[in-house]
């Protein structure tokens, strides 16, 4: 837990005020939060690999569905990305354009 705030609680109170009113940028439980969160998770990848090199690493959720991290999940080494069933044709074409901008850079 990273924000300390519950999806469920959020979206019924007070989550949209603060994408309207720019306080988070974006619904954190969408988008991952790339310079914070994102750090978190490029850490623990790097860790986690440092230990057993073959460690398999992902995300599943909402997260996994959304084509902007997707693009960071690619940039920050994982595996897989797992999302609900309807998006993952948009996840399918996300994945094959990280990976081709990956491999183009």
């Amino acid at each position: 837990m990273t924000l300390g705030v519950s999806r469920d609680d959020a979206e019924q109170s007070f989550l949209t005020e603060y994408v309207v009113k720019g306080i988070f940028p974006t619904d954190p439980f969408a988008t991952i939060d790339a310079e914070g969160v994102g750090r978190l998770v490029e850490m623990g990848v790097k860790l986690g690999r440092s230990t057993r090199a073959d460690l398999k690493c992902g995300i599943c959720g909402e997260h996994g569905g959304d084509p902007e991290s997707i693009q960071f999940c690619q940039k920050a080494g994982l595996d897989y990305v797992s999302c609900s069933p309807y998006r993952v044709p948009i996840a399918r074409l996300a994945a094959a354009q990280a990976a081709i901008r990956s491999a183009n850079q």
